[in-house]
């Protein structure tokens, strides 16, 4: 007898309330019941139904004055359950703490996520002037630090299949909206280990990122240093948090496992690199 796939037994009412959920991983901060109905193609019974129930557990609620529906607060509970589960997270938090406490300047961490970047996880500045985290919510990854690291990190499948679709807005004067130069920019960051965000995203923020790897050597995710210009030069930039961000970054990824390559001495020399990309490891 053959195994049924699990998708045969899905339930598609619940399919349905999870594509009313969906339908906000975008920019949609509100939408309406037509609107909803349209991109769903259900009827509009249908889709009210569903954000009644939806909105009866918290996952959906509805403005008073606008009419319209937005996520609720109990998404946040569940994202906030998955991200203090991921190892990275757990790995990184004292790290990122630790690295407030030397520069006194916002510090996150952040994945790559198709063609944006997700930040999991931050630590603020107590300078009454800080950049704000935007934890949960999806950025272009070409226009801040953190996201060209993990860009420059990626396979070349992925670069190429992001400058593919990519589109590169404008957002401010400095955003780099030339491909080619994107791509030169991608080559300098892969050698140097560290990418600079120069008002590219938001004017006045500047910021720093290096690359966290895991024990297959593989860039898993950025950690960042940002905050305003007036207090991001480029000398401290270069001098003092460039290397922080670095050392910080390392060791993180030396939780994770990662072991940096080494030059082979001879065939008698057997490095950690070696027995990590031979031995298979649990993360």
């Amino acid at each position: 007898m053959m195994k049924k796939d699990k998708s045969d037994y899905a339930i598609q009412t619940v399919e349905h309330a999870l594509d009313v959920l969906e339908q906000f991983l975008e920019n949609a901060d509100e939408l309406g019941v037509t609107e909803l109905s349209n991109r769903l193609n259900l009827p509009k019974n249908n889709v009210f139904r569903l954000l009644a129930t939806l909105e009866s557990r918290n996952y959906i609620e509805q403005d008073k004055f606008s009419e319209g529906y937005r996520l609720g607060p109990k998404n946040i509970q569940l994202g906030l359950a998955v991200v203090k589960r991921m190892r990275l997270h757990r790995q990184s938090r004292p790290v990122l703490e630790a690295l407030v406490r030397d520069c006194d300047e916002t510090s996150d961490i952040a994945i790559l996520r198709g063609s944006h970047i997700f930040y999991l996880d931050a630590v603020e500045s107590n300078h009454p002037v800080r950049v704000v985290p935007r934890i949960g919510i999806l950025l272009p990854a070409y226009c801040t630090a953190a996201g060209k690291v993990l860009l420059a990190g990626s396979t070349d499948m992925v670069q190429k299949n992001y400058l593919a679709v990519e589109d590169f807005k404008q957002n401010t004067p400095k955003t780099i909206t030339d491909r080619n130069e994107f791509i030169n920019q991608l080559g300098n960051i892969a050698m140097q280990d560290y990418a600079l965000e120069d008002e590219e995203l938001d004017v006045e923020v500047r910021g720093v990122a290096a690359p966290i790897r895991d024990y297959t050597r593989g860039v898993i995710g950025a950690l960042s240093i940002f905050g305003p210009t007036v207090r991001f030069s480029k000398a401290r930039m270069d001098d003092e948090l460039v290397p922080l961000v670095k050392k910080a970054a390392e060791e993180i990824s030396q939780r994770l496992g990662y072991c940096a390559p080494a030059p082979r001495l001879s065939k008698k020399n057997v490095f950690c690199s070696d027995i990590f990309s031979e031995v298979a490891v649990t993360p």
